[in-house]
């Protein structure tokens, strides 16, 4: 989290310097919560029918539930900071929004106890597996593309929409164990077929949805 602070403070310093040699009503800042976490950003926008933004989101859910066979604690890490450029159209609320994403969201899962686990189509007990961690992780860099509605009042307070898609690029899983079988060959096979069938599972996170509600304010 303190990385993300220090990149957002970076994004949020450098449009506050373009805003601040252009005119002062155009610089915007504000916060954000939708299917990303929670998020604060900032708009400048330069010329009437065009904007450019900048923030970050954050947030962590905790759910359990099956992958693969396996029961697992699991959380949803969401982390990423971005930079988009937005098309407003004339006398419209209407904009259609591009840019990128670093992009840090994962999902972090540990299994839960059980007398007997089913790796990669293989049974084995809790002694022989211990603990499985797994960790699924997206390209770092992710483009996004989609449209959103901004409403203000008397230029000072907004309200802003985002709907689109995250391309977060094929996941990545890495799982382990640490029972008594971790390094035996014939378990570490059954582990890996595991693994590659919860990348399967995954395959549909790769296109994240984005939904998201905001308000803005003019301090200027």
């Amino acid at each position: 989290m303190n990385a993300l602070r220090a990149k957002l403070t970076v994004l949020l310093l450098g449009l506050a310097m373009a805003g601040s040699v252009s005119a002062a009503d155009n610089l915007w800042l504000g916060f954000k919560a939708g299917t990303l976490g929670l998020g604060l950003e900032a708009t400048w926008r330069p010329l009437p029918w065009f904007d450019i933004r900048a923030g970050a989101n954050s947030f962590d859910y905790d759910d359990d539930g099956s992958q693969a066979g396996v029961n697992y604690n699991a959380t949803l890490h969401l982390e990423t900071y971005y930079a988009t450029l937005n098309f407003r159209f004339p006398l419209s609320p209407f904009r259609v929004t591009a840019g990128a994403f670093s992009n840090g969201n994962e999902l972090q899962m540990v299994s839960m106890d059980s007398p007997s686990f089913d790796i990669g189509g293989v049974p084995f007990t809790q002694d022989e597996v211990g603990i499985l961690r797994s960790t699924t992780f997206f390209e770092d860099v992710a483009p996004y593309l989609g449209f959103g509605y901004d409403f203000n009042v008397f230029g000072k307070v907004g309200l802003n929409l985002d709907i689109g898609v995250l391309w977060q690029g094929e996941p990545s899983v890495t799982l382990t164990a640490d029972g008594l079988l971790a390094s035996d060959p014939t378990f570490m096979a059954a582990l890996e077929a595991e693994r590659l069938e919860i990348e399967a599972e995954f395959e549909d996170f790769k296109a994240f949805p984005v939904l998201s509600l905001g308000f803005s304010f003019n301090f200027f």
